[in-house]
Protein backbone atom coordinates (compact mmCIF):
# COMPACT_ATOMS: atom_id res chain seq x y z
CA UNK A 1 0.00 0.00 0.00
CA UNK A 2 2.72 2.45 0.76
CA UNK A 3 4.76 1.74 -2.67
CA UNK A 4 1.43 2.89 -4.15
CA UNK A 5 1.15 5.65 -2.88
CA UNK A 6 4.09 6.46 -3.03
CA UNK A 7 3.51 6.33 -7.04
CA UNK A 8 0.63 9.12 -6.30
CA UNK A 9 -2.43 6.22 -6.64
CA UNK A 10 -5.29 6.96 -4.14
CA UNK A 11 -5.95 4.63 -1.57
CA UNK A 12 -9.12 2.77 -3.55
CA UNK A 13 -6.96 2.60 -6.36
CA UNK A 14 -4.36 0.34 -4.08
CA UNK A 15 -6.27 -2.58 -2.97
CA UNK A 16 -5.69 -5.43 -4.01
CA UNK A 17 -8.64 -6.25 -6.76
CA UNK A 18 -9.22 -10.19 -7.91
CA UNK A 19 -8.76 -9.82 -12.21
CA UNK A 20 -8.20 -13.17 -13.06
CA UNK A 21 -10.28 -16.52 -11.49
CA UNK A 22 -10.11 -19.57 -13.90
CA UNK A 23 -9.70 -23.57 -13.59
CA UNK A 24 -6.53 -24.23 -14.17
CA UNK A 25 -7.57 -27.63 -14.32
CA UNK A 26 -10.12 -30.09 -12.33
CA UNK A 27 -8.30 -29.67 -9.24
CA UNK A 28 -7.31 -25.94 -9.19
CA UNK A 29 -7.88 -22.13 -9.79
CA UNK A 30 -6.01 -19.76 -10.51
CA UNK A 31 -5.98 -15.98 -8.63
CA UNK A 32 -4.11 -13.03 -9.86
CA UNK A 33 -5.10 -9.87 -8.46
CA UNK A 34 -3.63 -6.52 -8.88
CA UNK A 35 -1.73 -6.19 -5.11
CA UNK A 36 -1.39 -2.18 -5.33
CA UNK A 37 -0.37 -2.25 -8.90
CA UNK A 38 2.14 -5.21 -8.21
CA UNK A 39 -0.08 -7.50 -9.54
CA UNK A 40 0.93 -11.60 -8.30
CA UNK A 41 -1.20 -15.09 -8.89
CA UNK A 42 -1.54 -17.60 -6.43
CA UNK A 43 -3.41 -21.13 -7.19
CA UNK A 44 -6.06 -22.32 -4.92
CA UNK A 45 -7.65 -26.41 -4.49
CA UNK A 46 -11.29 -25.92 -5.80
CA UNK A 47 -12.55 -28.09 -2.80
CA UNK A 48 -10.73 -26.76 -0.03
CA UNK A 49 -9.85 -22.98 -1.49
CA UNK A 50 -6.85 -23.59 0.53
CA UNK A 51 -3.36 -21.93 -1.32
CA UNK A 52 -1.12 -24.59 -3.32
CA UNK A 53 2.32 -24.16 -4.43
CA UNK A 54 4.54 -20.09 -3.80
CA UNK A 55 2.85 -17.00 -5.32
CA UNK A 56 3.66 -16.39 -8.55
CA UNK A 57 3.99 -12.83 -10.36
CA UNK A 58 0.90 -11.76 -12.37
CA UNK A 59 2.74 -9.32 -14.58
CA UNK A 60 1.74 -10.00 -18.03
CA UNK A 61 -1.02 -11.92 -16.66
CA UNK A 62 -3.06 -9.78 -14.88
CA UNK A 63 -3.49 -5.37 -15.04
CA UNK A 64 -1.38 -3.24 -12.55
CA UNK A 65 -4.76 -0.99 -12.37
CA UNK A 66 -8.25 -2.70 -11.19
CA UNK A 67 -9.72 -0.25 -14.28
CA UNK A 68 -7.72 -2.06 -16.94
CA UNK A 69 -9.55 -4.78 -19.05
CA UNK A 70 -8.12 -8.38 -19.05
CA UNK A 71 -8.60 -11.38 -20.27
CA UNK A 72 -7.51 -14.82 -19.17
CA UNK A 73 -7.92 -18.67 -20.29
CA UNK A 74 -6.34 -21.89 -19.98
CA UNK A 75 -5.58 -23.98 -23.01
CA UNK A 76 -3.98 -27.45 -23.07
CA UNK A 77 -2.63 -26.76 -19.93
CA UNK A 78 -1.21 -23.00 -20.47
CA UNK A 79 -2.60 -19.63 -19.29
CA UNK A 80 -3.11 -17.63 -22.47
CA UNK A 81 -3.67 -14.00 -20.93
CA UNK A 82 -4.08 -10.27 -22.25
CA UNK A 83 -3.66 -7.69 -20.42
CA UNK A 84 -1.41 -4.13 -19.90
CA UNK A 85 1.85 -5.40 -19.09
CA UNK A 86 3.52 -2.42 -17.34
CA UNK A 87 2.92 0.51 -14.55
CA UNK A 88 2.22 2.82 -17.38
CA UNK A 89 -0.07 0.53 -19.55
CA UNK A 90 1.35 1.37 -22.27
CA UNK A 91 2.43 -2.44 -23.17
CA UNK A 92 -0.62 -4.00 -24.17
CA UNK A 93 0.60 -7.82 -24.28
CA UNK A 94 -1.02 -11.43 -25.59
CA UNK A 95 0.64 -14.02 -23.72
CA UNK A 96 1.10 -17.46 -23.06
CA UNK A 97 2.53 -18.77 -19.97
CA UNK A 98 2.48 -21.49 -17.12
CA UNK A 99 2.19 -24.83 -19.49
CA UNK A 100 4.81 -26.76 -20.90
CA UNK A 101 5.29 -24.65 -23.99
CA UNK A 102 7.65 -22.00 -24.00
CA UNK A 103 6.19 -18.46 -22.67
CA UNK A 104 5.77 -16.09 -26.12
CA UNK A 105 3.85 -12.42 -25.72
CA UNK A 106 3.30 -9.99 -28.78
CA UNK A 107 5.52 -7.38 -30.28
CA UNK A 108 5.97 -4.82 -27.84
CA UNK A 109 4.97 -1.22 -28.66
CA UNK A 110 4.18 -2.14 -32.17
CA UNK A 111 0.99 -0.47 -32.98
CA UNK A 112 0.15 -2.53 -36.19
CA UNK A 113 -0.29 -5.90 -33.57
CA UNK A 114 -2.48 -3.79 -30.50
CA UNK A 115 -2.78 -0.01 -30.57
CA UNK A 116 -4.40 0.66 -27.13
CA UNK A 117 -6.52 -2.69 -26.85
CA UNK A 118 -9.57 -3.30 -24.42
CA UNK A 119 -9.73 -7.26 -23.97
CA UNK A 120 -12.94 -8.31 -23.87
CA UNK A 121 -13.05 -11.96 -24.46
CA UNK A 122 -10.91 -15.30 -24.74
CA UNK A 123 -12.05 -18.45 -26.38
CA UNK A 124 -10.11 -21.50 -27.15
CA UNK A 125 -11.58 -23.29 -30.84
CA UNK A 126 -9.99 -26.01 -32.73
CA UNK A 127 -6.39 -25.52 -33.12
CA UNK A 128 -6.19 -21.83 -32.05
CA UNK A 129 -7.32 -19.60 -28.70
CA UNK A 130 -9.26 -15.87 -29.92
CA UNK A 131 -9.02 -13.02 -28.64
CA UNK A 132 -11.86 -10.33 -28.56
CA UNK A 133 -11.42 -7.01 -28.09
CA UNK A 134 -11.72 -3.29 -29.68
CA UNK A 135 -8.77 -0.92 -30.53
CA UNK A 136 -7.75 2.71 -31.85
CA UNK A 137 -7.93 1.82 -35.38
CA UNK A 138 -4.46 2.08 -37.53
CA UNK A 139 -6.35 1.90 -40.99
CA UNK A 140 -8.29 4.90 -40.33
CA UNK A 141 -5.65 7.04 -38.12
CA UNK A 142 -6.22 9.98 -40.70
CA UNK A 143 -9.60 10.39 -39.29
CA UNK A 144 -8.49 10.24 -35.59
CA UNK A 145 -8.97 7.85 -32.99
CA UNK A 146 -11.28 5.85 -34.31
CA UNK A 147 -12.14 2.40 -32.43
CA UNK A 148 -12.78 -1.00 -34.12
CA UNK A 149 -13.33 -3.89 -33.03
CA UNK A 150 -11.03 -7.26 -33.55
CA UNK A 151 -10.90 -10.69 -33.03
CA UNK A 152 -7.07 -12.32 -33.23
CA UNK A 153 -5.76 -15.68 -33.24
CA UNK A 154 -2.89 -17.38 -32.22
CA UNK A 155 -1.98 -21.44 -32.59
CA UNK A 156 -1.60 -23.55 -29.64
CA UNK A 157 1.26 -25.30 -31.54
CA UNK A 158 3.28 -21.72 -31.75
CA UNK A 159 6.92 -22.41 -30.25
CA UNK A 160 7.96 -19.00 -31.32
CA UNK A 161 10.56 -17.67 -33.73
CA UNK A 162 13.76 -18.34 -34.47
CA UNK A 163 16.93 -16.31 -33.16
CA UNK A 164 17.05 -13.81 -36.37
CA UNK A 165 12.81 -13.28 -36.49
CA UNK A 166 9.83 -13.23 -33.37
CA UNK A 167 12.51 -15.06 -31.09
CA UNK A 168 9.94 -15.52 -27.87
CA UNK A 169 7.31 -13.95 -29.82
CA UNK A 170 4.10 -14.98 -31.54
CA UNK A 171 4.40 -16.27 -35.39
CA UNK A 172 0.90 -17.06 -35.64
CA UNK A 173 -0.67 -14.12 -34.50
CA UNK A 174 -3.44 -12.32 -37.00
CA UNK A 175 -5.92 -10.08 -36.39
CA UNK A 176 -9.43 -9.05 -38.50
CA UNK A 177 -11.79 -6.39 -37.85
CA UNK A 178 -15.41 -7.33 -36.75
CA UNK A 179 -18.15 -5.86 -38.37
CA UNK A 180 -21.19 -4.63 -36.81
CA UNK A 181 -23.30 -2.67 -39.09
CA UNK A 182 -26.94 -1.91 -40.68
CA UNK A 183 -26.37 -2.29 -44.08
CA UNK A 184 -27.78 0.16 -46.44
CA UNK A 185 -26.70 3.07 -49.14
CA UNK A 186 -24.73 4.68 -46.42
CA UNK A 187 -23.60 2.04 -44.04
CA UNK A 188 -24.27 2.82 -40.34
CA UNK A 189 -21.69 0.98 -37.88
CA UNK A 190 -21.43 0.05 -34.68
CA UNK A 191 -17.84 -0.34 -34.00
CA UNK A 192 -17.34 -0.40 -30.63
CA UNK A 193 -17.32 -3.76 -28.95
CA UNK A 194 -18.30 -4.14 -25.23
CA UNK A 195 -19.50 -7.63 -24.39
CA UNK A 196 -19.48 -11.27 -25.74
CA UNK A 197 -20.41 -14.61 -25.26
CA UNK A 198 -19.29 -18.12 -26.04
CA UNK A 199 -20.65 -20.05 -28.73
CA UNK A 200 -24.28 -20.87 -28.70
CA UNK A 201 -26.13 -22.27 -31.01
CA UNK A 202 -27.77 -20.12 -33.23
CA UNK A 203 -29.94 -21.53 -36.49
CA UNK A 204 -27.75 -24.70 -36.04
CA UNK A 205 -24.75 -23.33 -36.10
CA UNK A 206 -22.11 -22.18 -33.40
CA UNK A 207 -22.06 -18.57 -33.00
CA UNK A 208 -21.43 -15.47 -30.71
CA UNK A 209 -23.12 -12.63 -29.63
CA UNK A 210 -21.77 -9.23 -28.61
CA UNK A 211 -22.90 -6.15 -28.18
CA UNK A 212 -21.94 -3.15 -29.84
CA UNK A 213 -21.94 0.39 -29.92
CA UNK A 214 -21.46 3.43 -31.39
CA UNK A 215 -18.22 6.16 -31.59
CA UNK A 216 -18.20 8.65 -28.13
CA UNK A 217 -18.33 10.96 -30.75
CA UNK A 218 -21.49 10.17 -32.34
CA UNK A 219 -25.37 9.37 -32.07
CA UNK A 220 -25.58 7.19 -29.25
CA UNK A 221 -26.85 3.78 -30.23
CA UNK A 222 -26.36 0.03 -29.39
CA UNK A 223 -26.73 -3.33 -31.24
CA UNK A 224 -26.08 -6.72 -31.07
CA UNK A 225 -24.39 -8.91 -33.73
CA UNK A 226 -23.86 -12.54 -34.06
CA UNK A 227 -21.14 -13.92 -35.53
CA UNK A 228 -20.74 -17.42 -36.77
CA UNK A 229 -17.63 -19.67 -35.58
CA UNK A 230 -17.12 -20.87 -39.58
CA UNK A 231 -17.69 -17.30 -40.83
CA UNK A 232 -14.57 -15.82 -38.39
CA UNK A 233 -12.52 -18.92 -39.26
CA UNK A 234 -13.12 -18.25 -42.80
CA UNK A 235 -11.90 -14.45 -42.50
CA UNK A 236 -8.68 -15.83 -41.26
CA UNK A 237 -7.74 -17.15 -44.93
CA UNK A 238 -8.28 -13.52 -46.33
CA UNK A 239 -5.89 -11.26 -47.75
CA UNK A 240 -3.43 -9.25 -45.82
CA UNK A 241 -3.53 -5.45 -45.69
CA UNK A 242 -0.65 -3.11 -45.39
CA UNK A 243 0.31 0.46 -45.73
CA UNK A 244 3.14 1.14 -48.47
CA UNK A 245 3.61 4.71 -47.45
CA UNK A 246 2.97 6.87 -44.41
CA UNK A 247 0.29 8.57 -45.39
CA UNK A 248 -1.02 6.34 -47.95
CA UNK A 249 -4.33 3.97 -47.74
CA UNK A 250 -4.17 0.48 -46.40
CA UNK A 251 -4.73 -1.90 -49.41
CA UNK A 252 -4.71 -5.23 -49.86
CA UNK A 253 -1.37 -7.43 -50.52
CA UNK A 254 -1.29 -9.12 -53.30
CA UNK A 255 -0.97 -12.85 -53.32
CA UNK A 256 2.08 -12.61 -55.60
CA UNK A 257 4.03 -10.86 -52.55
CA UNK A 258 2.81 -13.48 -49.97
CA UNK A 259 5.55 -16.00 -49.12
CA UNK A 260 4.81 -19.56 -48.66
CA UNK A 261 3.67 -21.42 -46.00
CA UNK A 262 1.09 -18.75 -45.84
CA UNK A 263 2.56 -16.96 -42.89
CA UNK A 264 -0.02 -17.43 -39.37
CA UNK A 265 -0.23 -20.99 -40.07
CA UNK A 266 0.00 -23.47 -37.12
CA UNK A 267 3.37 -25.18 -38.20
CA UNK A 268 3.46 -29.30 -38.23
CA UNK A 269 -0.31 -28.91 -39.95
CA UNK A 270 -2.20 -28.10 -43.11
CA UNK A 271 -0.21 -25.73 -45.43
CA UNK A 272 2.70 -25.32 -42.95
CA UNK A 273 2.98 -29.70 -42.12
CA UNK A 274 6.33 -29.88 -44.13
CA UNK A 275 7.64 -27.13 -40.35
CA UNK A 276 7.43 -29.73 -37.24
CA UNK A 277 7.71 -26.43 -35.11
CA UNK A 278 7.03 -22.57 -35.95
CA UNK A 279 10.59 -22.21 -35.03
CA UNK A 280 11.61 -24.18 -38.49
CA UNK A 281 9.62 -21.95 -40.55
CA UNK A 282 10.92 -19.70 -43.24
CA UNK A 283 12.83 -16.52 -42.20
CA UNK A 284 10.40 -14.44 -44.65
CA UNK A 285 7.44 -16.03 -43.29
CA UNK A 286 8.29 -14.43 -40.19
CA UNK A 287 9.55 -11.67 -41.27
CA UNK A 288 6.02 -11.24 -43.24
CA UNK A 289 4.11 -11.72 -40.33
CA UNK A 290 5.62 -9.76 -38.19
CA UNK A 291 5.27 -6.89 -40.82
CA UNK A 292 1.08 -8.05 -42.01
CA UNK A 293 -0.74 -9.07 -38.55
CA UNK A 294 -4.17 -7.56 -39.95
CA UNK A 295 -6.38 -9.34 -42.75
CA UNK A 296 -9.10 -8.02 -44.98
CA UNK A 297 -12.11 -8.23 -45.29
CA UNK A 298 -14.20 -8.01 -42.28
CA UNK A 299 -16.14 -10.45 -40.52
CA UNK A 300 -19.88 -9.96 -41.21
CA UNK A 301 -22.25 -10.64 -39.07
CA UNK A 302 -25.03 -13.12 -39.03
CA UNK A 303 -27.80 -12.70 -41.73
CA UNK A 304 -25.08 -9.23 -42.82
CA UNK A 305 -26.94 -7.10 -40.08
CA UNK A 306 -27.53 -6.45 -36.38
CA UNK A 307 -30.26 -8.57 -34.60
CA UNK A 308 -31.17 -5.71 -32.85
CA UNK A 309 -30.31 -1.79 -32.42
CA UNK A 310 -31.21 0.40 -29.96
CA UNK A 311 -31.02 4.17 -30.31
CA UNK A 312 -31.07 5.79 -26.65
CA UNK A 313 -28.51 7.79 -24.41
CA UNK A 314 -28.52 4.84 -22.37
CA UNK A 315 -25.93 2.21 -23.81
CA UNK A 316 -25.82 -1.50 -23.69
CA UNK A 317 -22.98 -2.62 -22.28
CA UNK A 318 -23.35 -6.58 -21.33
CA UNK A 319 -25.32 -9.60 -22.49
CA UNK A 320 -26.58 -12.92 -21.43
CA UNK A 321 -28.24 -15.31 -24.30
CA UNK A 322 -30.25 -18.60 -23.40
CA UNK A 323 -30.49 -20.43 -26.47
CA UNK A 324 -32.35 -23.55 -25.23
CA UNK A 325 -35.50 -21.79 -23.64
CA UNK A 326 -39.14 -22.32 -24.02
CA UNK A 327 -41.07 -25.21 -23.39
CA UNK A 328 -39.12 -27.12 -26.43
CA UNK A 329 -35.80 -25.92 -26.05
CA UNK A 330 -35.70 -24.42 -28.97
CA UNK A 331 -36.06 -20.20 -28.33
CA UNK A 332 -33.37 -18.35 -27.85
CA UNK A 333 -33.54 -15.56 -25.59
CA UNK A 334 -31.54 -12.48 -25.45
CA UNK A 335 -30.82 -10.57 -21.55
CA UNK A 336 -29.20 -7.30 -22.33
CA UNK A 337 -27.80 -4.57 -19.44
CA UNK A 338 -27.53 -1.47 -19.95
CA UNK A 339 -25.39 1.29 -18.40
CA UNK A 340 -28.51 2.86 -16.60
CA UNK A 341 -29.11 -0.12 -14.69
CA UNK A 342 -31.94 -1.46 -17.37
CA UNK A 343 -32.13 -5.35 -18.23
CA UNK A 344 -33.80 -5.98 -21.16
CA UNK A 345 -35.03 -8.94 -22.36
CA UNK A 346 -35.32 -9.36 -25.83
CA UNK A 347 -36.54 -12.26 -28.59
CA UNK A 348 -33.97 -11.96 -31.57
CA UNK A 349 -35.94 -12.06 -34.88
CA UNK A 350 -35.40 -15.77 -36.85
CA UNK A 351 -36.29 -19.02 -34.42
CA UNK A 352 -38.87 -21.36 -35.39
CA UNK A 353 -41.35 -18.89 -36.03
CA UNK A 354 -39.37 -16.91 -38.62
CA UNK A 355 -39.78 -13.53 -36.97
CA UNK A 356 -38.60 -10.80 -38.66
CA UNK A 357 -38.50 -8.19 -35.72
CA UNK A 358 -36.73 -8.90 -32.45
CA UNK A 359 -39.43 -8.50 -29.68
CA UNK A 360 -39.33 -6.76 -26.39
CA UNK A 361 -40.72 -9.56 -23.34
CA UNK A 362 -39.41 -7.97 -20.73
CA UNK A 363 -38.08 -4.51 -19.19
CA UNK A 364 -36.27 -4.64 -16.12
CA UNK A 365 -35.03 -2.07 -13.96
CA UNK A 366 -32.13 -3.78 -11.77
CA UNK A 367 -31.68 -0.58 -9.42
CA UNK A 368 -35.82 -1.20 -8.34
CA UNK A 369 -36.08 -1.23 -4.58
CA UNK A 370 -39.12 -3.52 -5.59
CA UNK A 371 -36.50 -5.86 -7.38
Amino acid sequence: MENCAVRGKLTDECHNYIRVLVPWDSQTLLACGTNSFSPVCRSYGITSLKQEGEELSGQARCPFDATQSNVAIFAEGSLYSATAADFQASDAVVYRSLGPQPPLRSAKYDSKWLREPHFVHALEHGDHVYFFFREVSVEDARLGRVQFSRVARVCKRDMGGSPRALDRHWTSFLKLRLNCSVPGDSTFYFDVLQALTGPVDLYGRPALFGVFTTQTNSIPGSAVCAFYLDDIERGFEGKFKEQRSLDGAWTPVSEDRVPSPRPGSCAGVGVAALFPSSRDLPDDVLTFIKAHPLLDPAVPPAAHQPLLTLTSRALLTQLAVDGRAGPYSNTTVLFLGSNDGMVLKVLPPGGPSGRREPILLEEINAYSPSR
